[in-house]
């Protein structure tokens, strides 16, 4: 699979953060399974909300105090009765599952990926 070319300033313009996960509930009014997760950036950013389709690959007790990356730049995004106000990133797997993308050692929640 090719990839487009993108410029530096392209790059610079998706804003991924560092955040903790500190609630998570099911989300049983979605197509396909999926939790709603609550996520603190601090820095000025605050507690977000957003929906994730993890339940293949995480329980909800595993994923409280877990550091993940996101795009915080995305304009919002109602999902059924539930408003994404961010994107959680993973790596999709040969069965579609996805595994989080996380940070290999703490950082300061709302630190921006460079």
């Amino acid at each position: 699979m090719s990839s487009k070319t993108i410029s530096w300033e392209e790059f610079e313009s998706v804003d991924i953060r560092v955040g903790t996960i500190i609630q998570v509930e099911d989300f049983p009014e979605a197509r396909k399974p999926a939790y709603k997760l609550w996520v603190d950036f601090w820095w000025g950013i605050g507690i977000k909300k957003t929906s994730a389709q993890i339940t293949t690959n995480y329980q909800k007790n595993e994923l409280i105090g877990k550091q993940i990356l996101w795009v915080i730049n995305f304009p919002p995004k109602q999902i059924g009765t539930f408003m994404s106000e961010f994107l959680c990133t993973g790596f999709s797997r040969e069965d579609n599952s996805i595994v989080l993308a996380i940070p290999e050692k703490n950082v300061e929640n709302g630190a921006k990926l460079v």
